[in-house]
């Protein structure tokens, strides 16, 4: 494996000194109350290790938010692991259940991390292309990919890179095609509370038969704005915990333990979560105001903090090569979409990241507009 594009365009944009709308992370900090819990617990001495499925307080807290998006009850105890972050649980979920051989379809484009944990299982990725601008499945075709050898298919919604959601006629259909097979689903929702224009996220845990089968992952440093932290979580029926465990236990044990003990506290406010929609759609509407009268041909993102944007009005460049000539030659890095699929499929879209203060999309958009 090469070097991943995000630090290929993070590098570029730092030697360039170009606004960063490339890499996934916001430019604010994390709430003030919540960075007080950290350093309260940490002063307090929670600096050993908690038990290695996560601290019982914060999967009650995780539970009980369960509970309050989805009407769903879960158990803590068996059905929730604390992880080193949403790339570690999607790592631990692939380790324990692929195997040499083993099939794992993937919705491309997909995020870069799904197809080397396959490949280093030993696993064979099979890819369901695509395609601009509407990014719709057509699930009959995708149907025709499964075989004997399926064990996984990977799903990840909202979805990045394309910011385009899954709706509950995705998930039926999803359901009705994994419907007495031995397929495993590992759903990515690590963007699970930015989901725009009054639509509401539609999880795995809102459909019992396909809970039954799958392993979701999720991510506070998405949630939290603190992506630094690398603390996340998995939830799924107790049979596969018991297994994704296994796994955990010996290539991660437990994550860090005072941040856990914060966390538990601050989901105590459920509205530290529910205000997300409004705020993350405040900054993705502003971007696209800041651009009208830009080439640039916005491609509606239905949630995450990314939205794609067609440049073929300004040139025919191959996206990555466009990408790198708007942060060498103008000041401004993104990310080109062919990377994100198997095959490199090209395409005239890149992706710009809006989880940034209104200042910096603003001078990014200036300079955007006078291409």
């Amino acid at each position: 494996m090469g070097t991943t594009i995000f630090t290929v365009m993070s590098k570029l944009a730092n030697e360039n000194k170009a606004i960063n709308l490339s890499q996934g992370f916001p430019n604010f900090d994390c709430s003030p109350a919540l960075r007080e819990l950290v350093s309260f617990h940490l002063n307090d001495g929670k600096n050993q290790y908690v038990p290695m499925a996560g601290l019982p307080s914060l999967r009650d807290s995780i539970a009980e938010k369960v509970s309050i998006c989805y009407g769903k009850t879960i158990n803590p105890s068996s059905e929730i692991t604390i992880t080193a972050g949403a790339t570690q649980a999607l790592f631990t979920a692939i380790a324990a259940f692929v195997s040499k051989g083993d099939e794992v379809i993937l919705i491309d484009p997909s995020y870069d991390s799904y197809r080397p944990a396959v490949e280093v299982m030993g696993g064979i990725p099979v890819a369901y292309e695509l395609e601009a601008p509407n990014f719709k499945i057509n699930w009959s075709n995708f149907e025709n990919l499964v075989t004997e050898k399926t064990k996984m298919i990977i799903i990840n919604t909202p979805h990045n890179p394309i910011g385009k959601t899954l709706k509950k006629e995705d998930l039926l259909a999803l359901e009705k095609i994994v419907c007495n097979k031995d397929i495993i689903i590992l759903s990515d929702e690590v963007y699970e509370h930015l989901i725009y224009d009054n639509q509401s996220h539609q999880s795995v845990l809102s459909f019992p038969a396909l809970y039954k089968k799958s392993l979701i992952t999720y991510s506070f440093g998405k949630t939290f704005h603190n992506t630094g932290w690398k603390i996340g979580y998995c939830i799924g029926p107790a049979e596969l915990m018991h297994e994704f465990r296994k796994v955990h236990q010996f290539n991660v044990f437990s994550v860090n333990s005072f941040v856990q003990y914060a966390l538990a506290d601050f989901l105590k406010d459920a509205s530290n979560y529910l205000s997300l929609p409004i705020f993350y759609q405040q900054k993705r509407d502003a971007l696209n105001s800041f651009l009208k009268g830009s080439s640039l041909k916005p491609l509606k993102s239905e949630g995450t903090y990314f939205q794609l944007f067609d440049y073929s009005a300004i040139s025919d460049l191959p996206d990555t090569e466009f990408a790198k000539w708007l942060t060498i030659e103008h000041g401004v890095a993104s990310i080109p979409i062919s990377v994100f699929y198997a095959k490199a499929k090209q395409s005239t879209c890149v992706r710009l990241c809006f989880a940034k203060t209104e200042e910096t999309l603003e001078k990014a958009a200036i300079i955007l507009r006078g291409l």
